[in-house]
């Protein structure tokens, strides 16, 4: 039995531009200054983790574009569930190399949950309201 459960339109919009504005401005911070990111991931509890991906320049400026392009993408509604699973697996490992150190009662460990959260929306629902072009 599917039951139907309606949604503002609006609020979905309204979402989707929020949520995609962390990420963008985040791309942006990662390549416009990717040594302050380097100097976080090397004072972070796990650091070990993030080099294991690779050399840490590379993974800022590289996770930057990766952040951008996928946040643009999420808010101009460009295949909204394949935006929204990009940054979701690439939120993973910022999550855990950067705030899960800082303990469970850390604040931006949770925003980042929050972050999963909405992102899981977008991935679960693949809403079609406001769309440019979806998959």
């Amino acid at each position: 039995m599917k039951k139907e459960i309606n949604v503002s339109i609006s609020s979905i919009l309204i979402l989707r531009i929020c949520l995609s504005g962390i990420f963008i401005s985040a791309g942006v911070s990662h390549i416009w200054d990717p040594n302050l990111i380097v100097t976080r991931i090397e004072n972070a509890a796990y650091h070990e983790f993030a080099v294991f991906f690779g050399d840490p320049i590379r993974l800022a400026i590289s996770t930057g574009y990766v952040l951008f392009i996928a946040g643009c993408s999420l808010l101009l509604g460009l295949m909204t569930r394949w935006s929204a699973s990009i940054l979701f697996l690439v939120l993973i490992p910022i999550t855990i190399t950067i705030q899960m150190g800082n303990g469970l009662m850390h604040g931006p460990f949770w925003k980042n949950i929050a972050l999963f959260g909405g992102l899981a929306f977008f991935i679960l629902n693949n809403p079609k309201a406001y769309i440019c072009y979806n998959r």
